[in-house]
């Protein structure tokens, strides 16, 4: 078992645009970032709806399918509508990682008050298959603890110039082992090791 982060991001490092807010969850400009999800003619395995590029299509899948519980932050989980009240994965289900009041959650989410906590309940649920962390404070919060054992970034060919950061500040470097690079139409997916 894994604890896993995979998000799009700009090549200056941003996963949203400008201003993202419930309104415009993805900010300015932000849409761009997923593009890819959608400009090939491969249907995904795991999301329907998905039809991406053929090598786009074997890393996502292959992700996707490793997910046996995600843990989500709460501006990410705000700013999505709570997900309509399931889980943003088709098959694994979702734990809200939260120092707030938690939201009336439905059958499909957990409300956890530390990243140690949502990860130790999250390997539960997910059994054999690995745990993703979704948004950039639960990334951060993970890598933090020495938590996070893997990061795929699907670069996107665009500088957004602003909006949210998909690493927050560091106390100090870290050194990531690359462990695979795909170029595919419009993005390239950087996968990463990170070492304990």
């Amino acid at each position: 078992m894994s604890v896993i982060a995979a998000l799009s991001v700009s090549v200056d490092g941003y996963v949203t645009g400008p201003d993202p807010s419930p309104e415009q969850a993805l900010g300015r400009g932000g849409q761009r970032l997923f593009d890819w999800y959608f400009d090939g003619d491969v249907p995904s395995r795991v999301f329907d709806g998905f039809t991406l590029s053929a090598p786009s299509a074997e890393v996502f899948d292959a992700l996707a399918s490793r997910d046996g519980a995600v843990i989500v932050g709460r501006t990410t989980y705000d700013h999505s509508g709570g997900f309509g009240g399931a889980s943003p994965h088709p098959t694994a289900p979702l734990l809200l990682l939260t120092h707030r009041p938690a939201p009336e959650a439905s059958a499909a989410q957990t409300v956890a008050g530390t990243i140690e906590e949502a990860v130790a309940r999250a390997t539960e649920i997910a059994g054999d298959r690995d745990v993703a962390v979704m948004g950039t404070g639960v990334t951060a919060a993970a890598l933090r603890a020495g938590l996070l054992d893997e990061v795929t970034l699907h670069q996107v060919p665009i500088l957004l110039g602003g909006g949210t950061p998909y690493f927050h500040a560091l106390s100090e470097a870290r050194e990531l082992e690359r462990v695979r690079v795909v170029e595919a139409p419009g993005v390239t997916h950087l996968t990463f090791r990170v070492p304990r």
